[in-house]
């Protein structure tokens, strides 16, 4: 929030009648709010994150800095020479560690790719970056791709019920789309080009949420009931948690301020009762999670084998 501050009062006119001096106070503010926020987050900060610390302050510079102010900045190469040392030093030591990381490289290790981002980039970034690979590439290009079922565990479909009503909202979202496209370009064409750049992405994203639900069912594995719903959830609930698993649940439980309801648009037909409450899912809304409502395709073959692998009969029908 300082950076962004001080970035815009460089567009004063005092700021840009006197460059040189702004260019300066904004360098020495970017680099001291980084650095103290370093400092406050961790007492005794490592030298890799002072670099990275001086780096990201030099490329807000940079970045944010406006024509006048740029180009004041690069009359003085004395005072740029600090940061962009320090973008130099971390992007040469972040890319010795990715070859690095990749002379080791393990297949097997399903956050490589965020462990390779995050010695050039904050890791927060780096999750985020490969998160947004992954639904793209899911999304454009894995259409005949089997169901994600690990060896050892069983998969239970639930996509049957879901992706009829999820195609006819996509099918009406892209009629909606091609309308206000319309309506709007003829208004502002800027704004209609903006508002279909984010329709665009808003599309590919629910064709990934789409596909996701075929290719992530809900798996019973070998140390619990790992409940998913495409890409929008992913928790396994081991089996001595589970207190009870009851079938066609009542809509006063499902409905019920610690109910999770992972059916999405379809009405469970399963519930699932803990033993012991989950942390609340957000702040906003802070009731432990004690049931948990799913729906599948065929709940009789998974409370059969739920029942197995349990060892108890705790499988109850409700009104």
């Amino acid at each position: 929030m300082v950076i962004i501050g001080a970035a815009a009062l460089l567009r004063l006119p005092v700021a840009l009648a006197y460059s040189r001096i702004a260019a300066l106070l904004f360098l020495w503010i970017a680099s001291d709010a980084m650095m103290l926020g370093l400092i406050a987050r961790d007492r005794r900060p490592g030298w890799r994150a002072g670099i990275a610390a001086l780096a990201t302050a030099g490329m807000a510079v940079f970045s944010l800095s406006p024509p006048p102010i740029r180009t004041a900045l690069l009359t003085m190469p004395w005072a740029l020479a600090v940061p962009v040392f320090a973008i130099a030093l971390h992007g040469g030591w972040g890319l010795w560690r990715v070859v690095e990381r990749v002379r080791h490289w393990n297949r097997c290790d399903s956050e490589r790719w965020v462990a390779l981002l995050a010695e050039v980039f904050p890791r927060p970034f780096a999750r985020f970056a490969v998160a947004e690979a992954r639904l793209l590439h899911l999304a454009l290009f894995r259409w005949n791709a089997a169901p994600d079922v690990p060896p050892g565990a069983t998969g239970f479909a639930y996509h049957r019920h879901l992706q009829p009503m999820m195609i006819a909202l996509l099918l009406l979202s892209c009629v909606e789309i091609g309308v206000t496209h319309l309506l709007v370009a003829h208004w502002n064409r800027a704004l209609a080009l903006i508002l279909f750049v984010i329709s665009d992405v808003s599309l590919v994203y629910l064709i990934g949420l789409i596909k996701s639900l075929r290719l992530a069912p809900v798996l019973l594995t070998e140390t619990g009931v790992r409940i998913r719903a495409g890409i929008l959830v992913d928790r396994t609930i081991p089996y001595d948690a589970i207190a009870e698993v009851a079938a066609n649940p009542g809509g006063k439980t499902v409905r019920a301020g610690d109910s999770w309801n992972v059916a999405l648009l379809a009405w469970p037909n399963l519930i699932l009762r803990l033993a012991q409450p989950l942390p609340p899912r957000s702040r906003w809304r802070p009731v432990p999670v004690r049931r948990i409502a799913l729906r599948l395709d065929e709940p009789g073959p998974f409370l059969d084998e739920l029942r197995a692998r349990l060892g108890t009969r705790r499988v109850t029908e409700e009104s």
